[in-house]
């Protein structure tokens, strides 16, 4: 039996990403856009989704809404959404939304938003569930649904997808059978793109992450405004030193229902006006890097 992991990856060695213009940085912003696709009673099933809201400890039994839960995810794309578009908008930043369909066919106004304002969107699945708990049936139906479902609410099928947290071991396989997805992000495991082979086809990953991610506050690490920008600045920093020599690409998550309040925005915003002077990094969409990285460095079997 194959040991079925990279542990080696590039290496000691990486390549040259060749980023437009000699940059030293790829920045990509990713909104999540989850709210109205999470589990509820309303869509049939037997609990309330309460995952990165701010709420106690309190269990709900099976059948009892939890109606707290319900309206923080509401904040998100009632609030937390248009105060992230300002903020990009005044930057003139573009930005890639992690879209759950569903969530989207539910605010066709933020559909709407996103399309003018010439953001790409990576599928985050029909809805926001763990893909790794669908049969393999179950997880080809969610993926032909929510293709189907972007092509409607923003115009264009999806070229990425990005499973909520992990995948299962169909999904990629799955995207590949679809046949138009140009790249997956359902990987921690590099800061900078890779081929692999599926079905004996080429497949390229666009890895993410969840190190310069806004959960971090849900989970205890960061408390205030100045957290997140220190944070965010210093992996900034690092990353553009390296790229002098060895440019890389780095991701930032965003939640609308965790940054989209105001004393967390607050940090986010100190970080767009940081990165704002800097002349020799490329803020980019991810389907930008995908296209760029196909163009520049194309599958070689031999690799």
């Amino acid at each position: 039996m194959t040991y079925q992991r990279d542990l080696v990856g590039y290496g000691a060695e990486p390549p040259d990403p060749k980023w437009p213009g000699g940059a030293r940085l790829a920045l990509n912003f990713v909104i999540n856009y989850e709210e109205g696709s999470e589990s509820t009673l309303l869509d049939g099933e037997t609990f309330t989704e309460a995952g990165l809201t701010e709420g106690s400890a309190a269990q709900f039994p099976p059948g009892v809404r939890n109606l707290a839960a319900e309206s923080m995810f509401e904040y998100g794309s009632r609030v937390g959404f248009w105060r992230l578009m300002r903020l990009f908008g005044v930057h003139h930043m573009p930005v890639t939304i992690f879209g759950c369909a569903l969530a989207l066919e539910r605010n066709q106004q933020a559909a709407t938003a996103i399309r003018d304002a010439g953001y790409d969107v990576c599928c985050h699945g029909w809805r926001w569930v763990e893909h790794f708990l669908l049969s393999e049936a179950e997880e080809r139906d969610h993926i032909q649904r929510a293709v189907a479902s972007l092509q409607k609410t923003i115009g264009e099928r999806p070229l990425g997808w990005y499973c909520r947290f992990s995948p299962s071991e169909n999904t990629r396989r799955l995207l590949v059978e679809e046949g138009g997805f140009l790249y997956d992000s359902d990987a921690y495991n590099d800061e900078l793109p890779y081929w692999t082979v599926v079905n004996d086809r080429p497949h390229l990953v666009v890895p993410y992450t969840l190190t310069n991610n806004d959960t971090k506050f849900m989970r205890g690490f960061w408390a205030t405004a100045e957290d997140y920008f220190g944070y965010l600045k210093d992996a900034f920093d690092m990353l553009y030193k390296e790229g002098k020599t060895a440019p890389k690409m780095m991701s930032v998550g965003i939640h609308m229902r965790i940054a989209g309040h105001p004393g967390r925005a607050a940090g986010l915003e100190r970080f767009l006006e940081y990165v704002a002077g800097f002349e020799d990094i490329w803020i980019c969409r991810r389907d930008d890097i995908a296209k760029h990285w196909v163009a520049e460095h194309p599958f070689h079997p031999s690799a």
